[in-house]
């Protein structure tokens, strides 16, 4: 017999007679892909550490907490734009473990997307899809779960928790008169909205005093863009993912469309709806697009010059390592080494030594040796990494008006999308493959600042290709217009004004203003009341303002450090998030490494409780 998913209104009353107290009880705040994901790895664990256990004689009530549906959650729900596409290729999402993941549990094997959907695994799925796969992981793992264990789904907001580190903890919901009792809180909270910093209150002060649009850092599928008037000028400061669904929102989602050209070009045809757009940022050009071809031949062995052992020396600095100093220069080398063992591999005629020479010296070089070794043995620069040049790739680029750098920036889109769909430039998906590996060390080392994850978006985490192709059409219809680099927004003389170190000297004007960006999921200016809480009753929190958690299980931290023995937290808003939403099979998986090891500790806390309370 499997475990049941109860309503919320459904109270666990039927207590076995073996039992003694209460029902052991666990409460997961946020039901969407990280509290699934955890809910996975319990019943992936529980014939372990649950059967034969005093607590399978107890029975277990799990409440999910979350105004979403379980699954989805907020992000992924079914309910959406059927607009808006997964970032990822249905082949690179999954939410089950393989024997890549370094973790204590066992592998718990299941369907990636496009198994499960039927669909190209090379297909970008719409985000409602994705809804309805994570709804079926979602019921399939409550199908798993050992008989005796009861879901139930809250859908109300968690508000706060109280109660003694020694004892039961109460977790308060919105609109609920008593508390959920629970021996254990797991926080997989996902995005958070944050309350707005000083330059967007100013901006969204003088919008109200003067009559203008502002539109502050938010999720986009969630923004009332309704303000956006057409045929009206806007300002749009962010050119990520968040910009992408807020391109398809004002285009097609105003009833706009695409034909194709005979020679497979795409036309934007208006329906006179839409706004003008005109987007910058700090670079100054869109996220890198996604990668249009798929791996062949040797992987380079990964890690090599940043793995367990690095981040064990860094862990040991008496005063923690300081990522510029200490980290960046190892990555840099782990980015190199994956970027020129393929180039080695796949493109040898490109250059001008044996690899076996090549590792050699790259491996005792230190940094400024590297560029000398480089440049003897690839004689091409364009078959050089340089990941300063990739960060800032309008740097010098100067152009005497906006009109005249549309056609610079359609080039540079061009050629980008050219490059990521040519397995000539293989050594692209090595550094794809190496960024991974990266970050599955990075996250043991917690806040590294926000410098990294942004980085990594950009070159791994951008947008399909597909997409760019459109964000061409409409900056030939004249929908969008390109700002450049270094984008700086004031508000002056009743309007909102955009400047660019790319068109030095120029401005533009609009009525209204969209910061496309996720808001910073700092503890101390997020909008969840419970966070809130948490972080004036002591809570620790990074210098970055996430919320500061042990790495070996996610156990919420004190000011001093100290682990909360009830208390737990995973996800975006601690010191311990990952790299992306979800996590491509066979990649080894952090996400999965840490669930696990939540899982685990959970039931084993959950065990050794029950069998005190029956000695």
């Amino acid at each position: 017999m499997s475990a049941t998913s109860v309503p919320s209104s459904t109270s666990a009353t039927s207590v076995p007679a073996a039992s003694r107290g209460p029902r052991p009880s666990l409460v997961i705040v946020g039901a969407g892909p990280r509290g699934t994901g955890l809910l996975e790895r319990i019943a992936a664990n529980a014939p372990e550490l649950y059967a034969g256990s005093q607590l399978a004689g107890t029975g277990l009530d799990v409440h999910l907490v979350d105004p979403f549906p379980p699954g989805g959650g907020r992000i992924w729900r079914e309910e959406q734009s059927p607009l808006l596409w997964m970032n990822s290729q249905a082949q690179d999402v999954t939410m089950f473990t393989d024997d890549s993941v370094a973790m204590t549990g066992p592998v718990g094997e299941g369907p990636t997307l496009h198994e499960w959907a039927g669909l190209d695994g090379r297909v970008f799925a719409g985000r409602r899809r994705q809804g309805a796969y994570l709804r079926w992981v979602y019921e399939r793992t409550v199908a798993a779960l050992p008989e005796g264990v009861r879901v139930h789904h809250h859908p109300r907001r968690a508000v706060r928790v109280e109660g003694p580190r020694g004892g039961r903890q109460q977790v308060w919901l919105e609109g609920r008169p008593r508390p959920l009792a629970a021996d254990l809180v797991v926080l997989t909270l996902g995005h958070l909205d944050a309350e707005p910093d000083d330059e967007q209150r100013r901006l969204a002060a003088y919008a109200d005093a003067h009559g203008l649009v502002h539109l502050p850092p938010d999720f986009t599928a969630d923004s009332d863009l309704s303000a956006l008037a057409p045929g009206e000028p806007v300002l749009v400061r962010g050119f990520g993912l968040a910009f992408v669904d807020l391109m398809v929102l004002l285009t097609e989602g105003r009833g706009g469309r695409y034909e194709t050209g005979p020679d497979g070009g795409l036309t934007y045809l208006p329906s006179g709806r839409e706004p003008v757009l005109h987007v910058g940022s700090r670079r100054g050009v869109p996220y890198h697009s996604k990668i249009g071809y798929d791996w062949t031949g040797e992987r380079p062995p990964l890690p090599r010059f940043f793995g367990p052992a690095e981040v064990d020396a860094l862990l040991a600095l008496p005063d923690g390592p300081d990522f510029r100093r200490d980290v960046w220069p190892l990555v840099e080398k782990e980015l190199g080494f994956a970027h020129y063992h393929r180039l080695f591999a796949a493109h040898p005629g490109r250059t001008a030594m044996a690899w076996t020479d090549f590792e050699e010296k790259y491996a005792a070089a230190g940094t400024a040796e590297v560029a000398a070794l480089v440049a003897s043995a690839v004689p091409d620069p364009a078959d050089r990494l340089d990941l300063t040049a990739l960060d800032h790739p309008l740097d010098g680029v100067r152009h005497p008006s906006y009109d005249a750098l549309q056609d610079g920036l359609r080039a540079y889109v061009e050629g980008d999308l050219a490059r990521r769909h040519d397995p000539a430039h293989s050594p692209d998906l090595a550094v794809f493959l190496g960024l991974l590996s990266v970050y599955g060390q990075l996250v043991r080392l917690g806040d590294i600042g926000p410098w990294w994850h942004g980085f990594f978006s950009y070159l791994a985490s951008g947008p399909p290709g597909p997409r760019l192709h459109q964000l061409l059409a409409l900056s030939r219809a004249g929908v969008l217009r390109f700002l450049g680099a270094g984008m700086e927004v004031s508000a002056a003389d009743g309007v909102f004004r955009a400047t660019s170190a790319t068109v030095p000297g120029e401005y533009v004007e609009a009525r209204a203003l969209v910061e496309a960006r996720l808001p910073h999921p700092t503890v101390e200016r997020t909008r969840d009341a419970l966070l809130r809480a948490l972080h004036a009753e002591g809570a620790g929190t990074t210098p970055e303002g996430l919320l500061a958690v042990d790495p070996a299980d996610g156990r919420v931290l004190d000011r001093s450090g100290t682990p909360h023995p009830r208390r737990f937290a995973l996800g975006p808003h601690t010191d311990a998030r990952g790299s992306g939403a979800f996590t491509r099979p066979r990649t080894g998986g952090p996400a999965f490494r840490q669930n696990d090891a939540t899982a685990r500790a959970v039931l084993a806390f959950l065990r050794d409780l029950s069998c005190r309370a029956a000695a």
